[in-house]
């Protein structure tokens, strides 16, 4: 075979290679092209990131996994993850977030895709009061760092000063308590719980008042009496020879109260304002003299004198409770002839020289319990005497 023959073969081969080489790139991109073409444009918004892609992917969670996107139970996919794709369609992505919620030192956690602290807490099931005391704002954005304190509140009775009153607190120290409360504390007022311990729901914290006041009192003092022996006056009379008169003196106290109430009253200083003047008080010695015997006459009646009824009754010496011995110091045991009646002073001077109505003369020298008013009691010298005598209603002449 000639070079000739040979080149035109060897040419032959070349483009009978080049014809199918040719065929199956027209074929590849015509395949390509039809792949590309069949794709459908989808647009992702993922946490707020907007990017475009073509895929073939049948379902939503396919075409996310095409872009490395693995879905959580808690992200939120709209539309669903087992939606068709879609030519044009929009699919939004917002992946879930772990949020720690401590409630009162007891915490848990919440994975979720919401970013505002009052919709993370109605979706944790976590009501809050105006009362209870939040770490953020219930209108805060919370990021995937941040950590949620709440403390709640609850009731708690202060009672200051006597007056009680219900507030709402969290759980905190009675110090910090009562600055909560614009509890301010003098330098005297006391509370009755220990500053540093943690208050509890129902407990009831007391703030005492406490005072120091100083209170200047007048009061008077009283005088005494003297008494001084007279002996120109009958035994159981006395004449006041000056009256008394109180004195004045102006004392000090320092009062201590609490909750306005007086609970102590310490004496401080003593200032006499006016010296009291003593009564003086002349007590008569003088004993009375009883002339007048019970073996002699009665007596006739006398022309004169002070004159009324009285009821008379009879007593001795040795009577019971008798000391024999009279008011204005007779000595009856001694003198067993005198006669002496009982009187009520007020009524019969005692030392008066009387007539009593079948008794006779006889002298006003004694007192008796019983004797009251205008009633009186013979001297008798035995006791059959004065049974005979008895009881009765006799006239009486009063003579000095």
């Amino acid at each position: 075979m000639t070079n000739y023959s040979m080149k035109n073969l060897f040419l032959r081969s070349l483009r009978k290679k080049q014809t199918i080489f040719s065929m199956i790139l027209f074929v590849s991109v015509i395949s390509f092209v039809l792949y590309e073409g069949t794709k459908k444009t989808v647009t992702l918004n993922a946490d707020g990131e907007v990017t475009q892609f073509t895929t073939h992917a049948h379902t939503v969670k396919e075409a996310l996994a095409e872009e490395g996107i693995d879905v959580s139970t808690f992200d939120e996919v709209q539309p669903s993850l087992d939606t068709t794709v879609t030519t044009r369609m929009v699919i939004d992505w917002e992946q879930a977030k772990e949020v720690i919620i401590s409630v009162d030192n007891e915490q848990t956690s919440i994975w979720t895709t919401e970013d505002v602290l009052k919709n993370i807490l109605a979706e944790a099931n976590i009501d809050v009061t105006e009362h209870d005391v939040l770490s953020h704002s219930l209108q805060a954005k919370i990021g995937e760092n941040d950590k949620i304190n709440i403390q709640k509140a609850f009731e708690v009775t202060i009672v200051d000063g006597g007056q009680p009153k219900q507030v709402w607190s969290t759980s905190t120290t009675v110090v910090n308590f009562l600055k909560q409360q614009g509890v301010q504390l003098g330098e005297l007022d006391r509370v009755e719980s220990k500053l540093e311990d943690i208050i509890t729901p129902g407990q009831e914290i007391e703030v005492v008042r406490v005072q120091k006041v100083t209170d200047v009192v007048e009061d008077s003092i009283d005088f005494a009496v003297e008494t001084k022996n007279d002996e120109s006056l009958l035994k159981g009379h006395e004449k006041v020879m000056q009256e008394g008169s109180k004195g004045k003196v102006a004392r000090t106290y320092e009062v201590v109260t609490e909750n306005g109430q007086e609970v102590s009253r310490t004496l401080k200083a003593e200032n006499v304002i006016a010296e009291p003047t003593n009564k003086i008080v002349s007590v008569g010695t003088k004993v009375a003299v009883a002339s007048v015997s019970h073996s002699g006459d009665a007596g006739s009646e006398p022309p004169s004198g002070q004159e009324f009824y009285v009821t008379a009754t009879a007593y001795t010496a040795t009577c019971n409770g008798c000391s024999g011995i009279t008011k204005t110091g007779i000595n009856l045991l001694a003198n067993p002839h005198l006669k002496v009646i009982a009187v009520d002073p007020n009524v019969i001077p005692l030392g008066s020289k009387v007539w009593v109505e079948g008794y006779g003369y006889a002298v006003a020298g004694d007192t008796g319990g019983a004797i009251k008013g205008h009633i009186i009691d013979l001297f008798m010298p035995n006791v059959e005497d004065a049974y005979a005598w008895g009881r009765k209603t006799v006239r009486i002449k009063v003579l000095n």
